[in-house]
């Protein structure tokens, strides 16, 4: 499980899954302020609605990941699947495993896949259970919004949302987050 039990803990896996790097520097009622370190992350855009671009973004990073690439080489799955609303569709992503860089990583079949190294930057994240439509992801920002001006952050950017668990998890066991970007 992830060491997300203490703050100033550093994240470093979910059910055995690599994940992103950050380490929580605060923690409050409904979310947490987490310092994320630069990660390597694979992307494609879809266009459409929150389903169908997650649905098509998965599939097209997942082929890549499982041989579909110049190589063909397999490579490991991480958490979380992201979602970035973006114009008329959405940026998916997978982070990449942390033993690549970018000269390492085969050349994806999908001519679409790209691949970027992530600036250091703070997130504010509240976790919620359930299936992700489009009006939960809605709600779960909007509230997530809500609670940061409330106590005074400053957003940046987002919303994002990230989704943790496969398609046949329970939806009361599915972790799922909203985040924005926050100024320190």
């Amino acid at each position: 499980m992830a060491l997300l039990t203490a703050s100033g803990s550093m994240a470093e896996t979910y059910k055995g899954y690599e994940m992103p790097p950050f380490e929580v520097v605060e923690r409050r009622d409904a979310y947490e302020l987490r310092d994320y370190a630069p990660h390597l992350v694979a992307t494609v855009r879809m266009e459409g609605g929150v389903q169908r671009s997650a649905s098509a973004g998965f599939r097209a990073l997942a082929g890549y990941i499982f041989g579909g690439n110049a190589t063909g080489e397999k490579i490991a799955m991480t958490v979380p699947v992201g979602q970035v609303p973006d114009r008329s569709g959405h940026v998916i992503s997978f982070m990449m495993p942390a033993r690549f860089d970018q000269d390492d990583l085969p050349v994806p079949d999908n001519a679409d896949i790209t691949f970027r190294e992530t600036s250091p930057e703070r997130l504010a994240v509240a976790q919620f259970s359930g299936w992700a439509g489009e009006a939960v992801l809605k709600r779960q920002a909007a509230r997530l919004r809500d609670l940061l001006e409330r106590d005074g952050h400053e957003i940046g950017s987002g919303p994002r949302y990230a989704y943790y668990d496969d398609p046949f998890t329970l939806p009361w066991k599915r972790r799922n987050e909203v985040a924005f970007v926050v100024t320190k």
